[in-house]
């Protein structure tokens, strides 16, 4: 990985948006910091398309949709997504409502079996408000290690779920969901856009192993400084590294971005 220094100024004003993780890239702590915040929005005023990629839910997802500068959120890693628009809020699926109907009891008896047969297995606290996977806390309340993660894992792919980790769950759900397919899913529905010819003018920026997807798709991909913890686990890192972690990081990656268009506000 390089420093955000080398990402070369002719790549740097080729970018019209940027796609972000959530938890442990915008978020410090479970929060959204002021800088990352005031970032979001240097962004915006600069023209950028912002769109937030996450496996957290739906409902946990709709207050950051009305409240932060966003374009949308994709959430539940990629199955469906939050548009805040004239002060209504929409929701997109690409399952119809039939599909997601039948997932959700195959979802729960997969839980049941993650519960049953891994030690020290919590269903993740934001779910009340998921419709589309499931999520198994590892970091954010409940702790599993690496072999209870990986078991998770096994019995999630066992049962067919497309499933993925990320820096404080596991998801998995049914269908060829994940953040690349989101992020290219969201551009087409929301702008009218083929990412697919436009790789080169995105820039994504993540965390963890469910981030991969992006990092493998985009070349101009970024990784907070607190990425190091998954690299061992990455098929695909990133191609710039920050030096500061999280929300922090983040803003960092705006403020190089910026300053290559000349918008950077002093």
């Amino acid at each position: 990985m390089l420093s955000l220094s080398a990402w070369p100024l002719t790549d740097r004003r080729r970018i019209v948006g940027v796609f972000t993780d959530i938890d442990d890239t915008l978020t410090t702590k479970s929060a959204i910091t002021p800088d990352a915040l005031a970032a979001l929005a240097a962004l915006r005023e600069a023209g950028l398309h912002v769109i937030a990629l996450t496996g957290r839910p739906l409902g946990w997802c709709e207050p950051f949709v009305r409240d932060w500068p966003l374009d949308a959120i994709v959430a539940e890693s990629g199955a469906a997504a939050l548009i805040h628009q004239g002060g209504t809020t929409h929701t997109l699926y690409q399952q119809d409502a039939a599909t997601r109907a039948a997932n959700t009891v195959r979802l729960q008896q997969v839980a049941a079996r993650i519960l049953r047969e891994v030690p020290g297995a919590h269903i993740a606290t934001d779910s009340t408000g998921r419709e589309t996977d499931l999520s198994i806390d590892h970091s954010e309340v409940h702790h599993l290690d690496e072999a209870h993660i990986a078991h998770v894992l096994a019995i999630m792919r066992a049962e067919g779920l497309q499933a993925t980790v990320s820096s404080i769950h596991i998801n998995g759900g049914y269908g060829p969901h994940d953040k690349r397919a989101g992020a290219r899913w969201i551009v087409r529905e929301r702008f009218g856009r083929d990412l697919d010819a436009e790789r080169e003018s995105w820039a994504f920026i993540g965390d963890s192993t469910n981030d991969a997807p992006l990092f493998d798709y985009l070349p101009n991909c970024i990784g907070v400084a607190n990425i190091r913890r998954f690299l061992a686990a990455l098929p695909h890192p990133p191609r710039y590294i920050t030096r500061s972690e999280r929300g922090a990081g983040f803003a960092e990656m705006a403020q190089t971005l910026l300053a290559a268009r000349g918008t950077m506000k002093k």
